[in-house]
């Protein structure tokens, strides 16, 4: 049975490492991982805006992995849409680099929960196989922060890279061309952050739990028996 101590790192780490699930799994379900302002270039251009002028051309936009929206303003009031990026936006994006995003975070969720059923293991019991013990734990939290990391780089290399935002806002605009003024990288995003950090913080758990540290050792006193002691 493992000690007291490194129960309640490996019980701790278990926690985290659900706590990680599901953070991923509410990042990828929730549609604000970017938000910006965009500008409605070609209505702008059209009446000569200046600079008080261009607030009525000035909107908004937000989206996730799989939907978004944005406010249009092309000088006639402000005009909601929401539009889904699955199946037929993905087309206009790099299609390659975002499935490969969905799939770093999906392949992060499993080692996750692998993460999570390998610390409670080591919390109830010693395993008799390396890889069963904190190897195999420091191994799965590796890779599921691994791929957090991926996606979210991946992810910041769609926006700078290839222009995500500027793709999204100007698909299906035939007549009106947006530019993008401001991009912000929001909640969602900052949530696979730290889920990543989550899992660097289990292998700093896994590591403390291998340190041995030195037994108080106390001194018995030494009993001198005496024959009047025995007599008595």
């Amino acid at each position: 049975m493992p000690g007291c101590f490194k129960k309640t790192l490996f019980a701790l780490a278990s926690l985290i490492s659900f706590v990680s699930f599901i953070l991923i799994v509410v990042a990828m379900g929730t549609p604000k991982w970017m938000t910006g302002k965009i500008l409605c270039k070609t209505g702008a251009d059209l009446v000569n805006a200046t600079d008080p002028e261009l607030v009525k051309f000035i909107g908004e936009i937000y989206y996730g992995l799989f939907r978004g929206g944005k406010i249009r303003q092309c000088g006639l009031g402000g005009r909601r849409s929401k539009f889904t990026i699955f199946p037929h936006m993905v087309k206009k994006l790099n299609t390659g680099l975002h499935v490969m995003i969905i799939m770093f975070l999906c392949v992060a969720i499993f080692f996750s929960l692998v993460s999570f059923g390998f610390c409670i293991l080591n919390a109830i019991k010693v395993p008799y196989r390396a890889i069963n013990g904190p190897a195999g734990a420091c191994l799965w939290n590796f890779l599921a922060g691994g791929f957090v990391v991926l996606a979210v780089t991946s992810f910041m290399a769609a926006v700078k890279l290839h222009h995500l935002t500027e793709r999204i806002a100007n698909f299906r605009e035939n007549v009106f061309r947006f530019i993008i003024l401001e991009e912000r990288f929001e909640d969602c995003f900052w949530i696979c952050v730290a889920s990543a950090t989550a899992h660097a913080v289990n292998l700093l758990l896994i590591a403390i739990s291998g340190i041995h540290f030195p037994k108080v050792k106390t001194k018995t006193e030494e009993v001198n028996v005496t024959a009047e002691d025995i007599m008595y």
